[in-house]
């Protein structure tokens, strides 16, 4: 019996946590309280916005871990993608892996994103979940999300993304996968300084206001703070890029289960200009 209510405590505190702290990966991506859905300009795009990969020309690995967040190992989860641009497109592939032996998610996903035109991007992910839940069981099913990305000024963007288009579902019951609309701006305010906006909303629960500041202090050293509500949550982080490598490290709170931490590295396979100016290069916007 107690086993049985161990299980039902960290299925309560894990959902809670995936549903309102902590639903996409990347230690930048958490810094901006992921108001950045107009922006996803690194490999992580494949999961925040799949249609921002297409802004980039060059091969990109990213891997990002939380072993423990807010001191629970039971909550630990880890994420990988890589990016390769083609000439019929850009494509992505990614792995995910969240929770502990009782409760266990994973999830392979790829994606596909194209520029059209001058200044609009699209981009489609599908993810294949698997579920286990200790005494309970494992589930699969596949689930897809679409993005897109427009310039509508060379310093000005705009996003959205309907994450788990087709409302897919472990059972009969709704929702237990999220089904999540994101509309978002993204604004070069100079060169060295990017402010973005989104607003979130999740099937059942209120809008949440998102926005983050990226600020690039020194060559090769990134300084971001961001807020957001529903719930809310305040996050800042920093960033070092070097040759090819960037170093990420962020932290947010939450407001019933206080600070945690975070880090990512990012691999590219590209020149060591900042990674705006290497994107309107790309994209003749300069």
């Amino acid at each position: 019996m107690k086993a049985n209510y161990y299980i039902a405590f960290f299925i309560v505190l894990i959902m809670q946590f995936n549903s309102s702290a902590q639903i996409l990966p990347g230690a930048k991506q958490i810094s901006l309280s992921h108001a950045d859905i107009a922006l996803s300009h690194d490999v992580m795009a494949h999961y925040t916005n799949p249609a921002g990969l297409a802004q980039l020309n060059w091969r990109e690995f990213g891997v990002y871990y939380s072993p423990a967040p807010f001191g629970l190992s039971e909550l630990a989860n880890g994420f990988a993608a890589y990016h390769e641009p083609t000439s019929i497109g850009h494509f992505s592939a990614g792995f995910m892996t969240y929770g502990f032996e009782l409760y266990k998610e994973n999830i392979i996903s790829l994606s596909y994103s194209k520029r059209f035109y001058q200044n609009f991007f699209l981009g489609l992910r599908i993810d294949y979940r698997s579920l286990s839940i200790e005494r309970y069981g494992e589930t699969s099913k596949i689930a897809f999300s679409l993005g897109g990305i427009a310039y509508i000024l060379n310093n000005l963007r705009t996003g959205f993304v309907i994450d788990n288009i087709t409302r897919a579902s472990y059972t009969d019951e709704d929702d237990q996968i999220p089904t999540t609309i994101k509309i978002g701006f993204s604004y070069d305010l100079q060169s060295d300084i990017i402010i973005n906006f989104a607003v979130n909303k999740e099937t059942n629960f209120n809008p949440s206001f998102n926005f983050g500041l990226d600020y690039l202090v020194i060559q090769y050293v990134n300084l971001r703070v961001g807020f957001k509500t529903e719930p809310s949550s305040f996050s800042g982080g920093i960033g070092i890029n070097y040759s090819m490598f960037e170093i990420d490290y962020a932290t947010f709170n939450h407001q019933d289960l206080g600070f945690t931490h975070q880090a990512g590295i990012i691999v590219h396979f590209s020149s060591n200009e900042s990674r705006i100016k290497k994107i309107k290069d790309y994209l003749e916007f300069n």
